[in-house]
């Protein structure tokens, strides 16, 4: 029986434990940040009961708990001798790079009451040696960018668990209704020829056969789905290994009801396949 993952992120405040459990939590795994850790035996005890579907746990624990330093290790030991495999992975960077991310962000740091921002570093630096010493995992972030750290981080989950399928919507839509928000890759399609102009073709929508005939059987189309897939195959790895969770393609046309739904279906046949989750939504075919 395989034990359940437990992944606790801690090390200095600046580092990118935001960043690291918000991948984990794109990973399927249940995440919770600034965990009590004195809670942590029930919080696992309760989630087991109640059949939580998840990949795993990670918290996010570190000095804003003010007994975290103390309880840990007696409580760390007493789940790894339970039915957990749990994992301790350190986020840390050079002082130069932690000041200059608070400089950045104007938060204040957790030890930073009655001190300077240099001095609260270096109390935390200290203050969290023993457990640098004890981690599963070191990770050093100062030449890291956002991208660069969720890839990382994806690296770390990928080789213990499973990640869920990025998500593809696949949306179809008519220009003259407004370009959707969510998109985030928005193909125009009106090159195309509009059955909307021929009288017995006017009164179907883009899943009728004759519709589909009379947009897909012509070479123009043919050359562009070819190109426009293409593209897609090229950019959804690349999306993937930036760490992007969904993709919205768009794809329009006048009304919304003929070619664009016509090529979102051919789009969303071409994409189905087990990496992938994908969906079709057609915005505008009944207006």
């Amino acid at each position: 029986m395989n034990r359940l993952k437990i992944v606790i992120i801690t090390g200095y405040a600046g580092s990118g434990k935001s960043t690291a459990v918000s991948v984990f939590e794109d990973a399927g795994f249940y995440c919770v940040d600034n965990m009590p850790v004195a809670l942590l035996e029930n919080f696992l005890q309760l989630s087991t009961e109640s059949s939580l579907d998840a990949t795993g746990f990670a918290f996010v624990m570190d000095l804003r708990e003010k007994g975290f330093l103390t309880l840990y290790p007696e409580i760390f030991e007493s789940i790894k001798k339970q039915k957990y495999d749990l994992k301790v992975l350190f986020l840390e960077a050079e002082d130069e790079i932690i000041l200059q991310r608070y400089s950045q962000t104007r938060r204040h740091h957790p030890l930073s009451r009655g001190r300077s921002l240099l001095e609260a570093v270096g109390m935390e630096r200290e203050q969290l040696k023993n457990m640098r010493k004890t981690a599963d995992r070191v990770i050093d972030t100062s030449r890291y960018n956002v991208h660069d750290l969720r890839a990382v981080i994806r690296d770390i989950a990928q080789k213990n668990e499973t990640f869920l399928p990025m998500k593809i919507d696949v949306l179809s839509f008519g220009f003259k209704y407004g370009v959707p928000f969510e998109a985030d890759l928005i193909m125009d399609v009106r090159f195309l020829p509009s059955p909307h102009f021929e009288t017995t073709l006017k009164v179907l929508d883009g899943t009728a056969e004759a519709i589909k005939n009379y947009v897909l059987d012509r070479e123009e189309t043919r050359i562009f789905l070819k190109k426009y897939l293409d593209l897609i195959d090229y950019l959804i790895p690349l999306y993937q290994k930036e760490g992007k969770s969904y993709l919205t393609l768009a794809v329009g046309c006048t009304g919304g009801r003929h070619r664009s739904v016509v090529i979102a279906c051919y789009v969303f046949e071409h994409l189905k396949r087990p990496d992938l989750q994908v969906t079709i939504t057609h915005r505008n075919i009944e207006q």
